[in-house]
């Protein structure tokens, strides 16, 4: 869809669509939204602990994939240390205020065995 809006439309043009309005987003198509719809209350819910770290964990499973591919990019290592001790934090928090949501999280997005 974006690709057929932008076909032929030079870099300026390009952003001055986007600017106008006139490129929308299909957010039911994005992968992230589906991760919401299952995780969070409603669509919109990108804030909530259990909807944090379903997407942390999504990236941590994609920079691993990246890392078997590319074995010497330190700082993207780097980064997927931030990103797992963040998701440890949101863990602890989310243990420590609602034990059930946190059993349910663990077992749907299969953390701990």
């Amino acid at each position: 869809m974006i690709k057929e809006l932008l076909n032929g439309l030079t870099v300026k043009n390009c952003l001055s669509v986007f600017l106008r309005g006139e490129l929308k987003w299909d957010y039911q198509k994005m992968p992230n939204r589906k991760l919401l719809l299952n995780s969070g209350q409603t669509t919109k819910d990108s804030g909530s602990t259990e909807v944090q770290i379903a997407l942390l964990t999504k990236r941590i499973v994609e920079l691993t994939e990246h890392f078997k591919i590319h074995k010497k990019d330190h700082n993207s290592r780097r980064g997927l240390l931030k990103l797992v001790g963040s998701r440890r934090k949101l863990l602890k928090y989310l243990k420590r205020n609602n034990l059930e949501s946190y059993r349910s999280l663990i077992k749907e997005l299969g953390l701990r065995k």
